[in-house]
């Protein structure tokens, strides 16, 4: 007799044994953490990090510099700092570095500042120029800033062009490349796999349905993306060029003159940067090294010099606080602070993108607020969906009906969608280099009726309207499509007529710089779109000032955490630190002269733009399919 179990039998008990294995290792992988956050909590008393004496403080910045960080999940952050694992795109706050620069110039423990900027991605120039100015005051301190690096990129010596002396290595690269904007298009692609796209647009400019009907760029987009980049690029030469002390004409604008120049230093890019007076020194990383223990000493190792790194000076300088003195004046009279940053889409959405329901909750916070008695909205969105920005517009005008005057910041861009939620701002505030403008709207839709007909499969059907059972499966009739554009014209004139209303313009005015067309901050307020150029301080004071405040504090309102999120947050934030101190055994602040330089591979370059496409399209739910979006923003 075969007393063997049955197949099905040892089916289940091999998956049951998965199952159990798999529960062990979650319950054990639980106790841990729990267990090294409470480790951390307890011990976390004696592990203070220090500011030495006479030492450097390092900016070493890694990732993209933002206005507001996209909310992740606090397992996925404690799985990533305790393993090392750096963050596929990770954030730094605009503020932070903002604070830690204003910080370090009145901190008698920090002699000098070292600009390692290899890990910056992107920041826009806008940010960068933020930066700069804060850099700027440093030094008016007497203290000095020093770069140093392999590499510069141009957002990266943006800010190297800051410091009294730049470093680059022997066998560096750097090259200034200017602004472009470049992008991929797919209507061949589309023709191929017999995809009908259905587009729906009022406005020259609004370019940002051309991928999908075109394979290249239109005159009107080139001429209008000239414009703007144009302006940037001068902005940015201007500034290089005065804290560098040459001409603005030392930019190889010509690829005659750089061959020529690059030939004549050997073919060496980091002898034609010193040549071309872009760095003032190269410098082996020991060489770095040895000239900055030179100047502040050599750190506790004795490896390196005195240093400490920038989320180490924050942690710093953050536990010095009084937590009294944070929550004194609770009654105080408030200027409330809103950032609105991402892209802009219905219902309520995680930071980083801007809901149009939960960013109304913001504003409404503030209305009912008797502390608040005026509004900055920080714009920072090159918009989306147009009701999204209509509620959120709605949630202005309520609050200044309430007696709260607003005041609109533009930061990097407040195009489209983030223009409309600018306008009716009692004064808009920008930046010469913010990127605004492209009142314009769109709509877009894909059927696939074609494509599945190749493959044999049809639509059929009855229904009782013309209008009935219409979707992608379908080919879009003469009749839907009229549909479809008559309300992209009216979403067009409640645009302009929203730009009109709050600007003191007519109709015509408005159209004549409209049409989706995109300005920098400095020609936007010679046409009227913004009314004073300045930053998030500037307008913060003006605030006040409409709401004739002598004294009053900040306050920014953003989404609260739940008290879960914060105890997770808390519990694993500790633990980490624990975990990482066991898995590396090295001191928490130690720096090397190279720098986690962000991942650009080209295949993962690829890769990431594709995904980027496609997120976005999938990101998109208005529900009138009605968008107000500056694709065409971002500067390469």
């Amino acid at each position: 007799m075969n007393n063997k179990p049955g197949i099905i039998k040892r089916i289940f008990s091999s998956l049951w044994r998965v199952l159990s294995f798999t529960r062990s290792i979650v319950v054990n992988l639980v106790f841990f953490i729990l267990l090294f956050g409470f480790i951390g909590v307890i011990s976390s008393g004696d592990e203070q990090v220090q500011v030495p004496d006479k030492t450097a403080l390092v900016l070493n910045l890694v990732g993209d510099v933002v206005e507001q960080k996209r909310e992740v999940d606090p397992i996925e952050a404690f799985l990533s700092e305790a393993l090392e694992q750096q963050e596929d795109q990770p954030e730094i706050l605009l503020t932070d570095i903002l604070d830690v620069i204003a910080k370090a110039k009145n901190d008698d423990r920090v002699e000098i500042l070292v600009l390692q900027l290899q890990g910056l991605n992107r920041a826009g120039l806008t940010k960068l120029q933020d930066i700069a100015k804060a850099l700027e005051d440093f030094k008016s301190s007497g203290k000095t800033i020093i770069a140093l690096g392999d590499q510069f990129s141009q957002d990266q010596y943006y800010l190297a062009s800051t410091a009294n002396n730049i470093w680059l290595n022997p066998q560096g690269f750097m090259l200034l490349d200017g602004y472009g904007r470049y992008k991929m298009y797919f209507k061949s692609a589309l023709d191929k796999l017999a995809i009908n796209q259905h587009i729906f647009r009022v406005g020259t400019f609004k370019s940002a349905v051309e991928p999908f009907i075109r394979d290249d760029m239109s005159a009107a987009a080139k001429e209008a993306n000239k414009l703007w980049l144009t302006d940037l690029w001068q902005q940015y030469k201007e500034d290089v060029a005065e804290r560098r002390g040459f001409a603005i004409d030392n930019f190889d604008e010509n690829i005659d003159t750089l061959v020529a120049k690059f030939s004549a230093a050997d073919s060496s890019f980091a002898q034609y940067a010193l040549d071309n007076n872009w760095v003032d020194q190269l410098k082996s990383r020991e060489e770095m090294r040895t000239e900055l223990i030179d100047l502040v000493g050599k750190n506790k190792k004795g490896d390196s010099y005195s240093h400490i790194g920038y989320q180490d000076y924050i942690a710093a300088t953050n536990s010095l606080l009084d937590e009294s003195a944070v929550d004194a004046d609770s009654g105080s009279d408030k200027v409330a602070i809103i950032v609105a940053k991402g892209t802009i889409l219905d219902g309520t959405q995680k930071p980083g993108t801007i809901g149009g329901d939960s960013t109304a909750k913001l504003l409404r916070k503030a209305r009912f607020n008797d502390d608040v008695k005026a509004v900055v909205l920080r714009v920072d969105s090159p918009g989306g969906s147009a009701y999204a920005s209509e509620i959120i517009r709605q949630e202005i005008e309520l609050l200044k009906k309430a007696g709260k005057p607003v005041v609109a910041s533009m930061g990097t861009y407040a195009a489209s969608g983030g223009y409309w939620i600018s306008a009716p701002a009692d004064i808009i505030y920008a930046s010469p280099s913010t990127i605004t403008g492209s009142i314009g709207i769109f709509g877009m839709m894909m059927t696939f009726e074609d494509s599945l007909s190749k493959m044999g499969i049809h639509t059929d059907g009855v229904g009782t309207t013309d209008i009935a059972g219409f979707g992608p499966t379908q080919a879009l009739t003469p009749g839907m499509a009229q549909l479809f554009q008559l309300s992209i014209n009216k979403g067009y004139q409640d645009f302009i007529q929203l730009v009109a209303n709050n600007r003191n313009m007519t109709l015509a005015e408005v159209d004549s710089i409209a049409q989706g067309r995109v300005w920098s901050g400095k020609k936007a307020k010679e046409l009227g779109l913004v009314d004073e150029l300045g930053s998030l301080t500037d307008a913060v004071v003006a605030a006040a000032n409409l709401a004739k405040l002598e004294h009053y504090d900040t306050l920014l309102i953003e989404k609260e955490q739940s008290s879960r999120s914060k105890i997770m947050q808390q519990i694993l934030g500790k633990s980490s630190a624990v975990i990482s101190f066991f898995v590396t055994s090295q001191e928490h602040s130690s720096i090397d002269l190279t720098s986690n330089a962000v991942n650009n591979k080209p295949l993962s370059q690829f890769i990431k733009m594709i995904k980027a496409e496609l997120t976005q399209m999938n990101q998109f739910n208005d529900p009138q399919g009605r968008y107000t979006l500056c694709i065409a923003c971002s500067a390469n």
